[in-house]
């Protein structure tokens, strides 16, 4: 008949003690690798508020980059007073050419300009369109930029910033953030060299057909236009690099 009673009854006592034992043991640990994570931030604040740390960094850097162009701007007359203190009558960053390539001056000359833009948003989405087809992507701006520096680019800028062996194009959400700062399209990338070879480089780039094709099929925007005395201005920004450390195991 299955045992005396007492014994059923008691079994059951036992076993709500452990399941709830259990439960209060998992939540202790479920919170306690939270805090550890978090480091005593909130969690789900921190990341809703991505958008509002990324424009507060962008403004800060902004103002950092400012205060890089007027000290910039003092080292370059010095330089200039030096050169001509020595009898080379000169920039010496200028004579040898190495201002141009490494970004230091700034820079005038023909080249081209290239836009990027996302299709439309007040006409009605293209059958058979995601929301990814639409926008302009990161290696959408990195195709162009690769083609024109093949197309023989002497300089480069995109949007008012210039290009230097260190700049990297990153997009977060729907922005395209570059040395710091934050940019909405379109976007714009211009190149001092001949008119004629970075158009070809810009024809002959197998990526920037697939993003031509997307702009025949769904309306994102791109256009190529020449200019006889575009202006790059000076890099100012940081050169040095950073790298990651292993951590002592």
């Amino acid at each position: 008949m299955g045992g005396p009673p007492w014994r059923r009854s008691a079994r059951r006592p036992t076993a709500r003690r452990l399941a709830v034992a259990g439960v209060f043991a998992l939540a202790g640990l479920l919170f306690a690798t939270s805090a550890q994570t978090s480091r005593g931030t909130d969690l789900r604040s921190e990341n809703a508020d991505l958008g509002s740390l990324v424009a507060q960094r962008s403004r800060e850097n902004e103002q950092r980059s400012a205060q890089v162009s007027t000290l910039r701007g003092e080292v370059d007359t010095l330089t200039r007073d030096a050169g001509s203190s020595a009898g080379t009558g000169g920039d010496p960053l200028q004579d040898t050419g190495l201002g141009t390539t490494s970004g230091a001056l700034a820079v005038t000359g023909p080249g081209v300009t290239v836009t990027l833009d996302d299709a439309p948003t007040s006409e009605p989405r293209p059958a058979g369109a995601a929301p990814d087809d639409l926008v302009v992507h990161q290696q959408d701006v990195e195709a162009v930029v690769n083609a024109l520096w093949a197309g023989g680019a002497e300089a480069m800028m995109i949007m008012d910033q210039r290009i230097v062996s260190t700049s990297a194009v990153r997009c977060v959400g729907n922005v395209l953030v570059l040395q710091g700062r934050t940019y909405s399209p379109p976007y714009r990338i211009s190149a001092i060299g001949d008119v004629d070879a970075l158009r070809s480089g810009l024809a002959r780039s197998s990526a920037i057909s697939i993003y031509r094709e997307y702009v025949s099929a769904y309306g994102l925007g791109y256009q190529v236009s020449a200019g006889k005395d575009l202006q790059l201005p000076a890099f100012d920004g940081t050169t040095s690099t950073t790298y990651a450390k292993a951590g002592a195991g």
